[in-house]
């Protein structure tokens, strides 16, 4: 564990943002969240109740590739696109398809 020095909360060695005052231990500063969002939605996490961070769209697709015509299998997957959101308290992860 190390200790935030901005509230002196203690952090997972894996963190790099403090779960309780959202110290980014990378910047050295305290980051106002709802600024550092690139996704559309505004989220609360429903277990820590602490804003989600964007962390990008990922693309997912049907079937694995097979043999040396794999990547012209492709084209004919079924492709799905979603927006990914984590809490830095807890790590919950949430997926939602991205917003037109």
């Amino acid at each position: 564990m190390k200790k935030c020095p901005n509230c002196g909360a203690e952090v997972e060695p894996g963190f790099q943002l403090c779960w309780n005052c959202n110290y980014s231990f990378t910047e050295n500063k305290v980051l106002d969240i709802k600024d550092s969002l690139d996704g559309d939605r505004e989220l609360d996490c429903l277990r820590c109740n602490v804003p989600m961070i964007f962390s990008g769209n990922y693309k997912f697709h049907e079937g694995a590739r097979s043999g040396v015509l794999g990547a012209i299998g492709e084209m004919f997957v079924n492709r799905e696109s979603f927006d990914l959101y984590t809490c830095p308290k807890c790590g919950k992860v949430e997926f939602f398809a991205p917003l037109q």
